[in-house]
C-alpha cells in the first residue's frame, strides 16, 4: 500500500476494546460485520429507483452496493489504497435508506423535521453504532473510527448543525467532522456516482422510459455507441446497447483513477492524514467529464426519476410512510416485542418519534406495503407477497 492508504495497524480503534483478530485485519472485521449485519440484508428489497417488486431485473439497494464495492477495489488497488476498508465503506454507504428510495427518505424528512429531522448518511451511523443488537457486549457494530468516519464524511466535510443521528455518535467517538475523509471513502463515494450513473441507464432503458438512440446523442455515450457500431456493425439492439454502456462506465473508472494519479503526484502525500487535509477531494471526475455526466444526470432527471410512471409510484410510497409514521405512534403497541422496551424507556414525544422512524426506515418495500395494508387497510400500491413476520 502507498503511504497516504489507511494502515490498519494504525487504526485509531474501536469505541468498545475488543481482541485483535489473528487473521483478520480490523477493516477485513469491519467489512464482514457489514455482510452480515441484518440491515445489508434488507437492502435487497429497499428501492434503488424502481419500486422493489416491479421487476426483477432493476437494481436494488443491495446490487446497487455491490456495483459500488466492485468499482471502488478497482480503484483503490490502482491507487495502492486500503481494498477493505475501501469495500466495507461501499457496502455500508445505503444501510440507512428507508423504503422507497429518495421519496421514502424525503417523506420521513418532513414527519421528523419537529424531532431533529431525517438523514439516510445519519441513519447508516446509527444503524451501526445502535440499532444492530447481536453482540453480548455492545450495541451496533463496533465499527473501528476509521469506517464511521468514511461513513459520516465520504461527501466531504460535515459543517453546520448536525442530524441528530450524527451527533449522537459525534458526542462519543469525535470523527473530526470539519476535514476531508481517507481516501478510501473518497474513493467509495465516487465508486457510488459510477455505478448509478451506469446502471440507471441500464435501469431507464429496460423500462423502456427512453430509448437507445436517445442515449446515442448525449455526450461521452455519443462516442461509445460510434465505436460500437465501428467495430461491431449490425450488432443486434440488445447487445449493441451493452457493449456501449460497458465502455461509458469503462470511461467514467479511468478518468476517476487519472485525475486522482495527478492530484496524488502534485500533493504528495506522506500519511491518511495529509489526504484529510489537502484541501479538497483528491479524488473526483475531471471537469470536463464531470460537465458531461451533468448534462446526461439532467436528461436522467427528465425521463427516469420524473417519468408520469415513476412520480406515480412516488405518490403511492409516500401515502404508504405518511399513513404508517402516526399510526405507530398512536399505536406503539403495534411494533414488535423487542422495540417495547424502547419505548418503555423513552422520555417525551421526540423519543418516540425517534424509535417509529428507526422502525420504519428499516423497512423493506414490500414490508412496509404490507404493513400499510394490514394496519392502514387502504388499497394503493399493490403487493404480490404475503404478509411475513418480522
Amino acid at each position: 500500500m502507498k503511504p497516504y492508504a489507511s494502515n490498519p495497524a494504525a487504526s485509531r480503534g474501536r469505541r468498545h476494546k475488543e481482541e485483535e483478530s489473528t487473521f483478520r485485519s480490523c477493516f477485513q472485521r469491519d467489512r464482514d460485520r457489514i455482510i452480515h449485519a441484518s440491515a445489508f440484508r434488507r437492502l435487497k428489497h429497499k428501492t434503488q429507483v424502481f419500486i422493489e417488486h416491479e421487476g426483477d431485473y432493476y437494481r436494488t439497494r443491495l446490487t446497487h452496493s455491490i456495483e459500488v464495492a466492485q468499482v471502488a477495489r478497482t480503484i483503490a488497488g490502482v491507487l495502492g489504497l486500503n481494498a477493505e476498508l475501501t469495500e466495507a465503506l461501499a457496502l455500508a454507504h445505503d444501510l440507512g435508506h428507508p423504503p422507497f428510495g429518495h421519496t421514502g427518505e424525503d417523506a420521513l424528512q418532513a414527519l421528523m423535521a419537529p424531532h431533529g429531522g431525517f438523514d439516510h448518511n445519519a441513519q447508516a451511523i446509527r444503524i451501526v453504532t445502535s440499532l444492530e443488537r447481536h453482540y453480548a457486549e455492545f450495541d451496533g457494530l463496533n465499527l473501528t473510527w476509521e469506517t464511521l468516519e468514511g461513513l459520516a464524511k465520504h461527501n466531504g466535510p460535515v459543517t453546520g448543525p448536525l442530524p441528530w443521528a450524527l451527533a449522537a455518535c459525534q458526542a462519543e467517538f469525535d470523527l473530526e467532522l470539519a476535514t476531508r475523509a481517507s481516501a478510501e471513502a473518497q474513493v467509495a463515494a465516487i465508486a457510488d456516482d459510477v455505478a448509478y450513473n451506469h446502471h440507471d441507464l441500464h435501469d431507464g432503458l429496460r423500462a423502456e422510459l427512453f430509448s437507445t438512440d436517445e442515449l446515442a446523442e448525449l455526450p461521452i455515450l455519443d462516442t461509445c455507441f460510434a465505436e460500437v457500431d465501428r467495430l461491431y456493425p449490425g450488432l443486434n439492439y440488445y447487445r449493441r446497447r451493452h457493449e456501449a454502456l460497458r465502455r461509458f462506465f469503462g470511461i467514467l473508472v479511468e478518468d476517476v483513477i487519472g485525475i486522482a494519479r495527478a492530484k496524488l503526484a502534485e500533493i504528495d502525500p506522506q500519511s491518511a492524514d495529509d489526504i484529510r487535509h489537502a484541501g479538497r477531494s483528491v479524488i473526483r471526475f475531471s471537469e470536463t467529464l464531470w460537465h458531461d455526466l451533468s448534462v446526461i444526470r439532467r436528461f436522467l432527471f427528465q425521463r427516469m426519476y420524473r417519468a408520469p410512471e415513476v412520480v406515480a409510484m412516488r405518490a403511492q410510497v409516500t401515502e404508504v410512510v405518511n399513513d404508517l409514521f402516526p399510526f405507530f405512534i398512536a399505536n406503539p403497541d403495534q411494533l414488535p416485542k423487542q422495540w417495547r422496551k424502547d419505548v418503555e424507556e423513552a422520555e417525551g414525544e421526540t423519543a418516540l418519534a425517534r424509535i417509529v422512524s428507526d422502525y420504519i426506515a428499516g423497512m423493506t418495500d414490500r414490508f412496509a406495503i404490507q404493513c400499510h395494508q394490514q394496519f392502514v387497510g387502504k388499497g394503493g400500491v399493490t403487493d404480490p407477497f404475503p404478509l411475513a413476520g418480522r
